[in-house]
């Protein structure tokens, strides 16, 4: 009897290990066809018919299907009847094109463009609105600018955080591009909404919104959001040579010009405004390996810091309580004058060259 009980010992675990290991890849099977069948019924849902309620009827019809074939009945023949539209359904979403010919809302009616020769670069479709009560109620203004790149000396990093929150998982980055004798380029990587429309995260991955790059005045793209949305901004200098900030600049120029000439989709999970600065930099020559914060991008500080790119000097929780910007548009204000104010309090980084905006 003792010389046996290892042996029955050694069975038991194995029969365990093999009841635990059907039971997983039975849940893991599960879960696999719930994500499927709940991805295809909101592709069809937020598909580009023109009548909501078909979409409805259409969605539902495709999920109470789903639960039948996938977990209710025992046909094969009905799981490849889902197989058969579950394929339906991604070449039907594969086949949706983006368009710039929408009723767009008129922050982003423009699509900009950039003309580059030589050291100069002529930005066309600057957005320069004047705010007035409301993030709605404004003049609308978009200008031409002329910059040099021998005189583009760094780059800056924005956080902004909406709702009322100042931390987080998730919030808006964007760049400013310094010049030493021009104001700053800003640079936004948005969602391009229709009229009527404001942004929803689950819609953005089923090509619900193009993509747009704002290039705008800081008084503007910065102004809009501390004034009247009333969001926690962070502005960081980027540890950078003034030959890589080019490069990533150039870059910048060029998918302008693609975007104007080709609408693309904005995705949450694919082109959204952290991932296409990663994605740039990357180009630039930027050192960037992948990172859980480049989609949970609230904490991209974190990341930035960590990696030798901000201002070191300090202790990260001083560098950031220091680097809000609270400072709101003045009516009139140049241009120039708004971003050398942002600015004024910001901590300096011995590493880099004094901002200057003009």
């Amino acid at each position: 009897m003792l010389a046996t009980e290892p042996q029955s010992t050694d069975g038991n675990r194995a029969a365990w290990l093999s009841r635990f290991g059907h039971h997983s890849l039975r849940v893991a099977i599960v879960i696999g066809q719930f994500a499927l069948a709940l991805w295809a019924t909101l592709a069809v849902y937020y598909s580009n018919l023109p009548w909501p309620w078909l979409r409805l009827v259409l969605a539902a019809s495709f999920a109470g299907f789903s639960v039948w074939a996938l977990w209710l009945t025992r046909s094969p023949r009905m799981r490849l009847v889902f197989v058969g539209l579950f394929g339906a359904v991604i070449a039907w979403e594969v086949s949706i094109p983006p368009s710039h010919d929408r009723p767009w809302r008129p922050e982003a009616a423009v699509m900009p463009r950039a003309v580059v020769y030589g050291d100069r670069v002529r930005l066309i479709g600057v957005r320069d609105f004047s705010y007035r009560s409301t993030r709605y109620d404004f003049t609308e203004r978009y200008i031409e600018r002329e910059v040099f790149l021998s005189h583009l000396t760094s780059v800056d990093f924005f956080l902004s955080y909406w709702g009322g929150r100042d931390s987080g998982p998730v919030a808006h980055t964007f760049l400013s591009f310094n010049f030493d004798n021009a104001a700053p380029v800003s640079i936004s990587i948005e969602a391009r909404p229709e009229q009527g429309e404001g942004f929803a995260p689950v819609a953005s991955l089923f090509k619900q919104f193009e993509l747009i790059y704002v290039v705008g005045e800081e008084r503007d793209v910065l102004g809009v959001r501390t004034t009247q949305r009333h969001e926690a901004v962070y502005l960081y200098p980027i540890r950078a040579p003034p030959a890589s900030v080019r490069r990533l600049f150039l870059i910048y120029m060029q998918r302008l010009n693609q975007l104007a000439d080709h609408p693309e989709w904005y995705s949450l999970l694919k082109s959204n405004c952290t991932l296409n600065i990663v994605r740039y930099a990357r180009a630039a020559g930027w050192a960037a390996g992948f990172d859980p914060r480049h989609y949970f991008n609230g904490w991209a500080d974190r990341y930035l810091y960590a990696a030798g790119l901000l201002n070191t000097a300090l202790p990260f929780d001083e560098l950031r309580a220091r680097s809000r910007i609270h400072e709101t548009t003045a009516p009139d204000e140049d241009a120039s004058a708004f971003s050398r104010r942002i600015r004024s309090a910001l901590p300096v980084d011995p590493t880099l060259p004094n901002h200057s905006s003009g």
